[in-house]
């Protein structure tokens, strides 16, 4: 072997290690392993810098405006809260209809975004009709992966696949190109989610079929973080001290570590709840909603002259306020800040009263220093309690928070309708141009972002947000290390190598073996990642038996986006992880079979539409 191509290799595994790891972020490995190439000498400027301007970048930049047009202008939620008119209320046809509407978003939406939008919908759905959020949310984001099979423009791995054919000196695939075995492979996964994948997903099922659907109430987000029974009740007598000074005055959480989540003042009709804000002024008779330690209630109520009212209080906030869960996505910028260190409460205009990590909540409230020192993660859920019209901001805020869950959660959803229709116009009109082929993908997709901006679908400022540059850094990064492989020799010298040992084996035996490596790959890597290492191998592994490209491109595309078995396998599984209160093996349990049945269901398929 060349040294050129030894040392093209030797960069290559530490990229992967790099990324593996998952101390870096992956375009900075991605920027890395070029600059690898270019400063040994492997690669030269202008080839280290051709993945910038490589069509599939730009489709990717593009979509991504396209998702947000659809986004901002209300169509996506709006299509999201159709659901709940024809879901039904048992858990079959709930889990059919979820993930159908799931894999018919994220055929033109990226399957982050698809659950991003669907997670509140589907989680307070759930709650509604009585069924656990763990029976829906993991087969939501099987589905958004799913769907990705369905069209061109569903994910990077189709485009990454598209454009290797293309450079092979072939034909790209089209828009539909993958909807036959992408159908398929949809049918069938769903089928095996419904059936035997159900019995195997946590959470109880015996509430599936449980009658009429009922709303979601303050008190069950209390009960469920505990917050009926973590809190205490002080009341302010005639003696008492709090009297007369104000919530910010009285400073109770910086100098007791205790926190006013609630206050009620006996009214002629019964207990009313007063806003909890710097400027609330105690008067006697108040009773007060705490959450802290008992040492801690017990020091703020000798300080103060408290009464320690010894029923339990109910949760309870004034009309204006109100509760939410939201969880931190894979990318946000929240993970590894503390709540004091990323100003949550100014930043928001809300609280966060209670974090869930994993499967269970935390011992620690806000009412605490811990919680408000502790290192946020990703998938983390928060609690978070705020006035009404600062909490649905939080809707717009899909990059750092996803919503999961509010109570009462309104039916229908602001649609700007002018824009609205101006959005879906422009993106049907993209589809058929792409669909047709009278313009190249890469022209249609930016013709496309520019009508939304310029018909104001989306502000200029908000495309540039909407981008998922990381995604795309990481693939015009990697994109000269493929180069780099079949330039130096290391591509043709590990096809020659398979191809010795596969010599004499049927099209359909070399199809499932690599499918199966690609998915392997797949479980430590991202889909772009592996689809860009793996895309170039299949159309060389292809020339050198003597078939065609096509079906085990595909196969490499499907098997990229085949992120099932681990919860770390995609962004998307990250996002269900504690909403769903989901262990790592509850994937793998459930998981592991539906992508073995997926890669071989693509093994069966594919060679049937696209011959060898």
């Amino acid at each position: 072997m060349m040294p050129e191509a030894a040392l093209t290799l030797a960069i290559l595994g530490a990229t992967i290690v790099l990324f593996v790891s998952d101390r870096l972020r992956l375009d900075l490995v991605a920027m890395m392993s070029l600059l690898a190439l270019t400063l040994s000498g492997v690669t030269t400027v202008s080839d280290a810098l051709a993945g910038f301007s490589n069509p599939a970048v730009l489709m990717i930049a593009g979509l991504f405006i396209v998702g947000a047009a659809l986004t901002d202008t209300g169509v996506a939620d709006w299509l999201g809260h159709r659901l709940e008119r024809v879901a039904g209320s048992g858990e079959a046809r709930v889990m059919v209809v979820v993930m159908g509407a799931t894999a018919l978003l994220s055929a033109f939406m990226s399957s982050t975004g698809t659950v991003a939008i669907l997670l509140p919908v589907v989680g307070t759905l759930a709650l509604k009709r009585g069924i656990a959020p763990a029976r829906l949310l993991m087969p939501v984001a099987f589905a958004a992966h799913l769907g990705s099979n369905l069209t061109l423009i569903s994910t990077p791995p189709n485009l990454l696949v598209s454009d290797a054919l293309r450079e092979a000196g072939r034909e790209p695939f089209r828009f539909f190109s993958f909807i036959v075995p992408g159908l398929a492979v949809l049918v069938i996964g769903v089928a095996y989610v419904v059936s035997l994948g159900r019995r195997m997903l946590p959470g109880k099922a015996d509430a599936a079929d449980a009658g009429a659907p009922r709303s979601l109430t303050l008190g069950d987000l209390a009960m469920e973080y505990e917050l009926d029974t973590s809190l205490r009740a002080l009341r302010v007598t005639a003696r008492s001290k709090l009297a007369g000074l104000t919530l910010g005055a009285a400073n109770l959480r910086a100098d007791f570590g205790v926190t006013v989540v609630g206050i009620a003042h006996a009214g002629p009709r019964g207990p009313l709840a007063k806003r909890v804000v710097p400027h609330a002024v105690f008067v006697v008779g108040d009773e007060l909603r705490v959450l802290g330690s008992d040492s801690a209630i017990a020091v703020l109520a000798e300080r103060f002259g408290l009464e320690a009212l010894p029923e339990r209080p109910v949760f309870s906030l004034p009309d204006e306020e109100s509760m939410c869960e939201v969880v931190l996505p894979r990318r946000s910028q929240l993970a590894g800040q503390t709540l004091r260190e990323a100003k949550f409460r100014d930043r928001y205009r809300a609280n966060v009263l209670a974090i869930r990590r994993g499967g269970g909540s935390l011992p620690v409230f806000h009412a605490t220093p811990e919680l408000r020192d502790l290192k946020l993660r990703a998938g983390d859920t928060l609690l978070v309690k705020g006035r009404q019209k600062h909490l649905r901001n939080l809707r717009d805020e899909r990059r750092d928070l996803v919503l999961v869950a509010e109570p009462d959660a309104p039916s229908a959803v602001l649609v700007d309708r002018k824009r609205a229709l101006a959005a879906v116009g422009v993106t049907l009109g993209m589809l058929v141009v792409m669909a047709f082929g009278w313009l190249p993908n890469v022209v249609a997709v930016l013709l496309a972002a520019v009508f939304l901006v310029l018909a104001r679908c989306v502000r200029p400022a908000d495309a540039y947000r909407a981008v998922n540059w990381e995604s795309v850094v990481l693939i015009a990064g990697m994109i000269p290390v493929s180069t780099a492989l079949e330039r130096t020799g290391a591509m043709g010298a590990a096809v020659s190598a398979v191809e010795a040992l596969l010599t004499g084996a049927r099209p359909t035996v070399v199809l499932g073996l690599l499918v199966l490596f690609t998915s392997a790959l797949g479980m430590v890597l991202s889909n772009t990642t592996t689809a860009l290492l793996m895309a170039p191998l299949a159309v060389r592994l292809a020339g050198a038996l003597g078939l065609a490209p096509e079906p085990f491109l595909i196969g490499v595309a499907f098997a990229s986006s085949a992120a099932f078995a681990t919860p770390i396998a995609s962004p998307v599984n990250v996002l269900v992880i504690a909403p769903g209160g989901y262990r790592f093996n509850d994937f793998t349990r459930v998981g592991l079979p539906l992508q073995l049945l997926v890669l071989a269901t693509t093994v069966i398929v594919v060679p049937l539409v696209w011959g060898f």
